[in-house]
C-alpha cells in the first residue's frame, strides 16, 4: 500500500440537503488526498431510488463548491473512471452479484414481505432480542440454499421475485484494521445475510460501493463512524471478490453531537437552538419548509471550513486560525478523535468573527458600499474603509458592520441615562471648550484628537470619565459602542464640531 497513490471519494445520497457533519466527511478525505497528492472523487450513490429528493444531488454540488472543497473527478467534475452516478453505472452491477453466486458467496432468496414478518415474529417468540436472516434461520427460509436446484430454476425462469443475499460465514472471526480507532474484531454469528442485489434491479449500498471503490483504485475509505457496523461485510465482500490485495485502508470519523446533550447533531437541534446544520438554504420540495444555510446566515465559507475542520481534529498546537491550504499541511487521520464532538455555535461564530476582523478593510468596503446606498448613504471608500475598521472589531458577521449604518445619521436623542449619569451644570462649558480645541487641530484624525483630549482634560483637572462617555453620546446617541476619537476621526472635524454644539444647545 505505501507506493499506491491516494485516491478517496465523498459518496453521498441524493436523499436531502447535505448536514454538516458530510460537509466535514468531504472535507477531511479532501485534506488526505491534498496532503498525500492524491484524487478526491465525488461519487452520488443513489441506489435506494425510493429516498430520491429533486434537487439534492445539485445541492451537493453547489455546497462543495462554495466551501472550495473541489474534487479531481466525479459527478459533474468529470474524469475517466465514469459514471459517476450509481443509478447510471446499473447494468454492471448485476454481473458482480452474479459472480458472488457462482462462487457459493452469495444466494438467491425468494422469501415474501409476510414470510419475512412472519419470521421475525417467530424468532421474537422464541425471546431473540435482534431476529434476523442469517446462517441460523437460512434453511428454514426460502432460498437458493434451502430449495431444490430445480425449484430454483423453476422459480427463476418464471420470473419470480427475488433478492441476493451475501452468504456470511457461520462461526468466523472478522478484523477490521481502522486508522483512527485500532483493530475492530467482530464474529460473523453477530451479522445477518445482508441483502446485495434488490427485486428492482438496483444494488444494495453494500454491493455497489464495494464494486465502485475497486473499480475506482479507492486507496482510502473515510466515511462517518455509522458505516462502522457494515465494515465487517465490506471486508468478507472484499475476500469474496479475492480483492483483497487492492482492499481499500478504513478510517471511521466520530459523530458531531449537539450542543445541549448526548446524541447525533440533527437540523432538530439546529431549529430548537437557532443555528444552521446545512452549508447552504434548502427549500424541501414537497414541504416548501425552509431550512437557513451558513452562507445566507453570513458565514464565511474559510471560517466555516476552518470550524468544521476542529469538529473532531486538532493539530496538536494551539493554533485555531488555518487556511484551507494550511490545514492540508497539517491533516492526519492519526489526530482524528475516536469519541464524538459537540458542536459549539458560539465557537462557530468566533471562527466568523476572526475572519471578519482580519478581511482587507477594503474587500468589506466592496461588500458593503451596495448596502450603504440602498440606505442613501453615499461614501468614499476612504470614510467607507474608517467606518468598516470601527465595526468590525465588534461584529460577527457582515451584518453586524451595517447595523452601524445609524452612524451617518446625527442623533436626536441621547441615552438618557447616560446623561443623567454624568451630565453636570459645568458639562456645556467644558465641551464648548474642547469644541474650540477640536477646531484648531489641523491634521484632524483619531491619533490627533485623543492627543488633544487629553492634554485639554489634563489642563483642566477633568478625569477621563467624566467627559468621554458624554462625548459618545453626543456623538451617536448612545453610551457604549466604538472608540471616541475613532468615531471622530469617521466623522470628520465639521461633523464632530457641529454633533457636540446640537448636543449642548438641545442638553443645556
Amino acid at each position: 500500500m505505501a507506493d499506491r497513490k491516494v485516491r478517496v471519494r465523498f459518496a453521498p445520497s441524493p436523499t436531502g440537503p447535505l448536514h454538516m457533519g458530510g460537509v466535514r466527511t468531504a472535507l477531511y478525505n479532501y485534506l488526505f488526498a491534498k496532503k498525500h497528492g492524491g484524487d478526491f472523487i465525488l461519487r452520488i450513490e443513489d441506489t435506494d431510488q425510493g429516498r430520491f429528493v429533486p434537487g439534492a444531488e445539485e445541492y451537493i454540488i453547489e455546497a462543495l463548491t462554495w466551501c472550495g472543497i473541489m474534487p479531481n473527478e466525479g459527478q459533474s467534475f468529470g474524469g475517466s473512471n465514469g459514471p459517476y452516478k450509481q443509478s447510471e453505472r446499473k447494468p454492471m452491477y448485476r454481473q458482480y452479484a452474479m459472480q458472488l453466486i457462482e462462487s457459493g458467496h452469495a444466494y438467491y432468496a425468494f422469501d415474501t414481505a409476510a414470510e419475512l414478518d412472519e419470521m421475525r415474529e417467530r424468532m421474537k417468540n422464541a425471546n431473540v432480542a435482534s431476529p434476523q436472516y442469517n446462517a441460523m434461520i437460512r434453511s428454514s427460509m426460502k432460498n437458493s440454499l434451502s430449495l431444490s436446484e430445480d425449484e430454483v430454476k423453476t422459480r427463476l425462469e418464471r420470473w419470480d421475485e427475488y433478492v441476493i443475499r451475501f452468504k456470511m460465514p457461520r462461526n468466523e472471526e472478522i478484523r477490521v484494521k481502522d486508522i483512527i480507532r485500532g483493530w475492530v474484531v467482530v464474529n460473523s454469528v453477530q451479522l445477518d445475510d445482508k441483502v446485495l442485489f434488490k427485486s428492482d434491479g438496483m444494488p444494495t449500498y453494500h454491493l455497489a460501493n464495494i464494486v465502485d471503490d475497486h473499480l475506482m483504485d479507492i486507496s482510502h475509505v473515510i466515511r462517518g463512524e455509522e458505516w462502522l457496523p457494515s465494515a465487517p461485510l465490506h471486508v468478507m465482500l472484499y475476500r469474496a471478490f479475492g480483492w483483497e490485495e487492492t482492499m481499500p485502508e478504513f478510517a471511521h470519523l466520530p459523530l458531531l453531537l449537539k450542543p445541549d446533550g448526548n446524541g447525533k447533531l440533527s437540523k432538530r437541534d439546529g431549529d430548537r437552538l437557532g443555528f444552521p446544520v446545512f452549508p447552504l438554504d434548502w427549500k424541501d420540495p414537497e414541504t416548501g419548509e425552509h431550512s437557513s444555510g451558513y452562507k445566507q446566515r453570513g458565514y464565511y465559507p474559510e471560517a466555516f471550513i476552518n470550524m468544521l475542520a476542529f469538529l473532531g481534529w486538532n493539530p496538536g498546537t494551539p493554533q485555531e486560525i488555518f487556511s484551507l491550504d494550511e490545514l492540508v499541511q497539517s491533516f492526519s487521520l492519526e489526530r482524528v478523535g475516536k469519541s464524538g464532538s459537540k458542536f459549539d455555535p458560539e465557537k462557530a461564530k468566533w471562527f466568523n468573527q476572526q475572519y471578519l476582523r482580519h478581511k482587507p478593510n477594503q474587500e468589506l468596503v466592496n461588500e458593503i458600499q451596495p448596502e450603504l446606498k440602498k440606505l442613501g448613504i453615499v461614501l468614499n471608500d476612504e470614510t467607507a474603509a474608517k467606518f468598516c475598521d470601527i465595526m468590525k472589531e465588534r461584529a460577527s458577521f457582515l451584518n453586524e458592520i451595517m447595523e452601524g449604518a445609524f452612524l451617518f445619521t446625527p442623533p436626536t436623542e441621547y441615552e438618557e441615562q447616560m446623561i443623567q449619569k454624568k451630565w453636570k451644570p459645568e458639562t456645556p462649558a467644558v465641551l464648548a471648550e474642547l469644541n474650540k480645541v477640536f477646531f484648531t487641530i489641523e491634521d484632524f484624525n483619531a491619533h490627533t484628537c485623543e492627543v488633544a483630549f487629553k492634554a485639554f482634560l489634563a489642563e483642566k483637572g477633568i478625569g477621563l470619565g467624566e467627559i468621554m462617555p458624554i462625548l459618545r453620546v453626543l456623538l451617536t446617541g448612545k453610551g457604549m459602542g466604538a472608540g471616541v476619537f475613532q468615531l471622530a476621526d469617521l466623522f470628520g472635524r465639521e461633523e464632530t464640531i457641529k454633533r457636540i454644539e446640537t448636543g449642548i444647545k438641545k442638553l443645556g
